[in-house]
């Protein structure tokens, strides 16, 4: 019975009939065959690829690489830092400490002075800087620097803990992160040397960019500001 249905499907009585009918008219044979050709694929290619996507999912792998995070890893980077300081560790920190974090672990890729390095500027220079090496994606220019650019002192706080060290990423305790965004934003002229940062302190800095930028009315579960996704 499935190999009389599946037959059907391929070569239906009908057309057999008007087939045989056709005699030895070669332009009308060839016409009729690739009538039918089409119809066929029309029902038969979808068929197939769902059986081929079927036998692709079934013998997907399974590499056997990574683990499942521990509930400390995950701690770890479930962390929301909001413009108004919330979910800010305890930890102060001052330019001047920031300084000598600075020379230890951030100016062998930014720049002794924050610039001219290979990784993107953080400093704005107070003349233009001419580097003998091309300047790595985002390339930042003086009027970017994340100190000027950033609508909020947390951002910056934010990318720092999360992202820096290359390569060591997670490792600066929050005492450090203070010191290198006070330092950031002293040596950009947004605070004054002696300003200590801490939770409380940090989300009061007035950013030079604080109106630059315009945050949607949006809450979870309404449509998008931005439909095509900016």
């Amino acid at each position: 019975m499935r190999f009389k249905a599946f037959s059907q499907l391929l070569w239906p009585d009908e057309d057999r009939e008007e087939w045989f009918s056709l005699g030895e008219n070669h332009e009308t044979v060839l016409g009729f065959g690739l009538h039918q050709l089409r119809n066929r694929c029309s029902v038969l290619l979808p068929a197939l690829i769902l059986c081929a996507c079927g036998a692709t999912w079934a013998q997907s792998p399974t590499y056997g690489v990574g683990r499942t995070p521990t509930p400390d890893e995950i701690r770890a980077e479930d962390i929301t830092i909001s413009p108004d300081g919330k979910n800010l560790p305890p930890g102060k920190g001052t330019a001047k400490e920031g300084a000598a974090v600075f020379a230890q672990k951030c100016a062998m890729c930014h720049g002794e002075n924050g610039s001219g390095g290979r990784a993107p500027m953080l400093i704005k220079p107070a003349t233009p800087v001419k580097s003998s090496t091309p300047c790595l994606e985002p390339c930042i220019g003086p009027g970017s620097v994340m100190a000027l650019h950033a609508p909020y002192a947390t951002v910056l706080w934010d990318y720092i803990n999360r992202g820096m060290p290359f390569m060591l990423e997670g490792s600066l305790k929050p005492d450090e992160v203070y010191s290198l965004t006070a330092f950031l934003l002293y040596k950009n002229g947004v605070i004054q040397e002696d300003e200590v940062l801490a939770q409380t302190t940090l989300p009061q800095v007035k950013m030079p960019n604080r109106n630059g930028y315009a945050i949607p009315d949006w809450k979870p579960g309404m449509p998008r500001p931005f439909p095509n996704g900016h």
